[in-house]
């Protein structure tokens, strides 16, 4: 039964369009892209995708704006067999989306993302769903103050529950927003970006989990992925772990990278 239970990405997902180029357009030019496609896109949403793919049950909970973009991601979604029971449908809102320019020859993703109108998800969405489903649920650090009522439920929920039988709860704090650092302290696993890290003052990602591991609650894993450089973690015994970067042959594309790392661990500690 608990191998049964799922994982719960918390947060955006938009529509990517990608444009494929083989040189980065210079400004004012007219130019041709080699490709262009729709895709689904999002931190959450993306982090969905890869559980479903390396096998895990999963859901997303995150809004859409009605109509066919909407159409499009949750028939995207319905292919991976991810659940959508928790996604909320808004009416007379524009769906955020990205224009992606995706360079082939250096491998570089470059994102314009819109986002107008569209509510994230909110507490009371959240008390509405049945935790007993879950097994891990996962916040993509968006409108902290909400969040953290929601993750304050899950606390509620876990303190009824043995130790085994709780809901592991991580934060990904991954843009420079002052207001989402009020997250770090509430995850049992905190994934922090390279620009935070950067933001805050510190150049690698040992500098990052040295400085920033005393925000973080008792017991914590506190985790930096810093691209070419590979990732380093730290947790309660206070010992730091290094994975190099395993880079392919030919690189195709950087687009979704950090969101495959976090899914890849979530997946891992999670089993």
């Amino acid at each position: 039964m608990e191998d049964q239970k799922k994982i719960l990405c918390v947060g955006l997902v938009c529509l990517d369009i990608i444009n494929v180029v083989d040189k980065y357009p210079e400004e004012d030019t007219d130019s041709r892209c080699l490709s262009q496609r729709w895709q689904r896109g999002g931190n959450a949403s993306n982090s969905c995708t890869v559980l479903s793919l390396l096998g895990a049950p999963c859901a997303f909970m995150g809004s859409l704006a009605a109509g066919p973009v909407a159409d499009f991601i949750l028939e995207d979604f319905q292919k991976f067999s991810i659940d959508v029971s928790l996604v909320s449908e808004y009416a007379e809102c524009i769906s955020p989306a990205s224009v992606v320019i995706s360079n082939i020859s250096t491998g570089s993703r470059t994102i314009l993302h819109m986002n107008r109108d569209l509510p994230d998800v909110t507490v009371e969405n959240f008390s509405k769903i049945s935790l007993g489903q879950f097994k891990w649920i996962h916040w993509e650090a968006r409108n902290a103050g909400e969040q953290l009522k929601m993750i304050q439920q899950v606390e509620m929920f876990n303190s009824k529950l043995p130790e085994h039988q709780r809901i592991t709860i991580s934060v990904e704090i991954e843009k420079t927003r002052e207001p989402l650092y009020e997250l770090f302290p509430h995850g049992d696993v905190v994934f922090v970006s390279k620009d935070v890290a950067r933001h805050l003052g510190f150049n690698s990602p040992e500098a990052a989990l040295n400085g920033l591991y005393n925000r973080v609650k008792k017991g914590a894993v506190l985790i930096c992925a810093w691209a070419e450089k590979g990732a380093d973690a730290v947790g309660p015994d206070g010992l730091l772990l290094h994975s190099d970067a395993f880079p392919p042959e030919t690189l195709v594309d950087t687009l979704g990278a950090g969101d495959t790392f976090n899914a890849g661990v979530l997946y891992t500690l999670s089993n």
